[in-house]
């Protein structure tokens, strides 16, 4: 692809493939830079890790939240997306398993988005859907192919399972992290319960 061709972006809408790799570079060290120091983190240090002017930056996402609104949409992409590999590569338990860690830890570090996810900008009208729309999928053919497979029991949603990880992911503390694990993993195990190959 040269610089003149275009590529479809997650918005819907077609760039080039230069702009597109800025975007990308720009989303990639915003997700670093509010990771490390939070979203109201200062434009010119993003733009600096992204390697690109400040106007760029300004061009692509002219609001701070269009572009929190963009890192976060990214990642829920992400996340959703790792549930086909894990399909792919584990036997149908697993994979589950691996999943639901792998999404305990998406909503753990992005804890510091939550403020501004929940500030009321319009510029996030749009995420509660599609961090449903993306997840919602990708668990419930997870579930069904753990259940088929006799791993897990066959009567859990998606969505329930999804809302139970996150009330568990919003444990504080020193030992948070590690908290939600050793419970995730006792929710794990009862899925397992009543599954006909137990």
């Amino acid at each position: 692809m040269n610089g003149d061709e275009t590529a479809e972006t997650g918005s819907g809408r077609r760039l080039r493939a230069d702009a597109q790799r800025s975007e990308d570079a720009l989303l990639e060290a915003a997700k670093a830079v509010f990771a490390a120091a939070g979203v109201d983190a200062p434009a010119r240090e993003i733009a600096a890790r992204a390697g690109v002017g400040v106007g760029t930056l300004y061009r692509r996402f002219p609001k701070r939240a269009d572009l929190v609104a963009a890192v976060f949409r990214r990642e829920v992409d992400g996340c959703a997306a790792e549930a086909t590999g894990l399909a792919a590569a584990h036997p149908p338990g697993e994979a589950l398993a691996l999943w639901l860690r792998r999404y305990a830890a998406f909503l753990n570090t992005k804890k510091g988005l939550a403020v501004a996810l929940r500030s009321g900008d319009p510029a996030f009208d749009t995420l509660p859907d599609h961090f449903r729309s993306r997840f919602e999928p990708a668990l419930t053919t997870l579930l069904e192919r753990a259940a088929a497979a006799g791993a897990i029991r066959g009567d859990v949603a998606a969505w329930d399972l999804l809302c139970a990880i996150g009330n568990l992911a919003a444990a504080e503390g020193p030992d948070g992290a590690a908290h939600v694990q050793r419970m995730l993993g006792l929710l794990v195990d009862g899925l397992r319960f009543g599954a006909p190959a137990a």
